[in-house]
């Protein structure tokens, strides 16, 4: 078997069958979509319960499942996949903390066509992050597939009772087993999370977790398959895929490959950095939690989801926001409405399109901006959990106030958690002020590391440097899929500058800016939401299908493909030409 020496500690080699299956540990698409699935007893839940609920909300948290939203019936499906998982701590040279490998290895692995699909999870999720794209594509076709959680997941540790997360998901104390997180400091208070309180800044090394994920797959596969070892990406052919921040690390790893690893990339809605082209995340992010809500106000998101409720104490709290803008003399006019027309048009100057700020009241409205804010900062200036920046901390949250997390919210974060808080009984605090407009004081902060010039806005723009994307190999076929209407990770900001300068570099890539879709399908089953947009996993499967018939089959791989012309969804359920494939 290849050598695994990044790998800590020893590999867990599980079977999964009967009821118990890889892909959706034998809920299937029915169970996924129903209430979680229980523990038995709450305060100590078995290493199967866990894995199940951490699968299970892995997909709620990634995959449009309402009854609307045609998943299993227009796109996708939810086999019964059995076979084993291999799993592991690796470390990556220079890092602090380890990062989580996981390989999923099929009883039905396809001997004729060796594949091997690499991931990486989505946003700050844990080792199941990416299931929904690369498990549900890749698992009942026949290939295994590696996860890496890229240096963040939900492995949170509490000070209060010294302890974290072991390998197999369950609680364990400092000391007592190898942690998939532990503080460097040993004494403290609240919660510490990996993404933020590592000192690793992880986003820095994310294409390099995905290359070591993909020699894990190998190696994994040599120990599952020891007639055909060795498997090589000679013989092996190695998909590289991903969504949001999963997809941004699947470009980096495409930037990083130099042993020619990877067979073939696709990419969905990337966080992905280009120096000298588009925005750095925590530019637009710091900028948007400052000047949205004020902007939301304006008339022309009359309509949109999320943006207005004039009765609601979010519209009254961005209302506060336009004073809050006009009394620092950011902004000039007097009365609300040109108060937020300027608003609006100050992030029209910086970048923002109409269908981004629309689709961002979402991300708006959930706070989504400041909190994450809060964690990349933090995970930037490589601080820990008593000294964030700005003031902020992570606590457990008893009656809406800092206290002491109960033993079964503690054993639930692993499975339930998304990676960075507020959630699951974790709440986010400080960065606030006793004004009418209580965190704007905090966001301020964040946003003035970004266009301030101290030590820490230089060493925050020290780590986004390393952040930047590097040129893909000439021949490697590439496919970034963004929507059109994406408010989190807008295109102008995204992947549109990063295809820019890879055509002027000489590569080719493909690229679907899809209309009418965005950036969170699972958001697509709320009311009002769903029936404006359209899902990008369908596209996702899509490119996969057509790179498959091109490693496999020997259909020719396009210099250009037109993007689909979809249609919303509407009010009734989705059907099949809507999505215009």
């Amino acid at each position: 078997m290849q050598g695994i020496e990044f790998v800590q500690g020893e590999v867990s080699v599980t079977t999964h069958r009967d009821h118990d299956d890889l892909l959706s540990a034998g809920l299937g698409l029915a169970g996924l979509k129903g209430a979680l699935s229980p523990f038995a007893d709450p305060q100590h839940p078995t290493v199967d319960e866990l894995r199940r609920r951490a699968i299970q909300t892995s997909w709620k948290g990634i995959a449009d499942l309402g009854p609307l939203g045609g998943y299993g019936t227009v796109y996708g499906a939810v086999p019964d996949v059995p076979g084993r998982e291999y799993q592991a701590f690796a470390h990556i040279p220079g890092a602090h903390a380890p990062h989580r490998v996981l390989v999923q290895v099929p009883d039905n692995f396809d001997k004729a066509h060796r594949c091997l699909v690499v991931t990486a999870s989505s946003g700050s999720r844990g080792i199941y992050g990416a299931i929904a794209l690369a498990g549900a594509w890749g698992l009942p076709r026949g290939c295994a597939v590696a996860y890496t959680d890229k240096g963040t997941g939900s492995g949170y540790f509490d000070f209060s009772d010294n302890s974290g997360v072991a390998l197999d998901g369950e609680r364990a104390k400092r000391g007592t087993a190898m942690l998939e997180f532990e503080p460097s400091a040993t004494t403290g208070e609240g919660i510490a999370i990996k993404h933020a309180h590592s000192g690793d800044n992880p986003e820095a090394d994310w294409g390099r977790h995905v290359l070591q994920a993909a020699q894990f797959g190998l190696a994994m596969l040599d120990r599952a398959f020891p007639d055909q070892a060795p498997f090589t990406p000679q013989n092996t052919k190695i998909i590289a895929t991903g969504l949001s921040n999963g997809g941004g690390a699947v470009l980096q790893a495409a930037g990083l490959d130099d042993q020619h690893m990877l067979a073939g990339v696709i990419a969905l809605e990337p966080n992905i950095h280009t120096p000298g082209h588009g925005r750095a995340l925590y530019d637009y992010m710091s900028e948007a939690a400052i000047w949205l809500p004020c902007a939301l106000v304006d008339e022309r998101f009359a309509t949109t989801p999320f943006a207005r409720d004039a009765h609601s104490a979010q519209h009254a709290a961005w209302v506060t926001r336009c004073a809050s803008l006009h009394a620092q003399g950011l902004l000039k006019t007097t009365s609300l409405d040109a108060q937020a027309k300027e608003a609006y048009e100050h992030l029209r100057g910086t970048g923002w399109t109409d269908q981004a700020m629309a689709t961002a009241a979402s991300s708006t409205a959930l706070d989504l901006w400041r909190v994450i804010g809060a964690a990349y900062a933090s995970a930037y200036l490589r601080r820990g959990a008593d000294n964030m920046p700005c003031g902020y901390r992570y606590g457990a949250l008893v009656d809406g106030k800092p206290g002491v997390a109960d033993d079964a919210t503690r054993a639930s974060w692993w499975a339930d958690a998304s990676g960075i808080p507020p959630g699951n009984g974790v709440g986010l605090f400080g960065g606030t002020d006793d004004s009418a407009d209580p965190q704007l004081a905090g966001i301020t902060c964040l946003r003035r590391l970004w266009t301030g010039d101290d030590a820490d806005a230089r060493a925050l723009h020290a780590s986004v440097q390393a952040l930047a994307a590097h040129l893909p190999r000439q021949d490697l076929p590439l496919w970034v899929l963004q929507g059109a209407d994406d408010g989190l990770l807008p295109t102008a900001f995204t992947s549109e500058p990063y295809v820019t300068w890879l055509l002027a570099e000489g590569r080719q890539p493909l690229y679907w800016k899809v209309p009418h879709a965005q950036h969170f399908d699972a958001f697509l089953a709320l009311p009002g939401f769903g029936d404006k947009h359209l899902p990008l996993l369908p596209y996702g499967y899509a490119a996969l299908n057509r790179l498959w018939a091109h490693l496999y089959q020997g259909q020719p791989w396009p210099n250009r493909l037109p993007t689909p012309a979809g249609t919303p969804r509407g009010a009734g359920a989705l059907q099949p030409a809507m999505l215009g494939l």
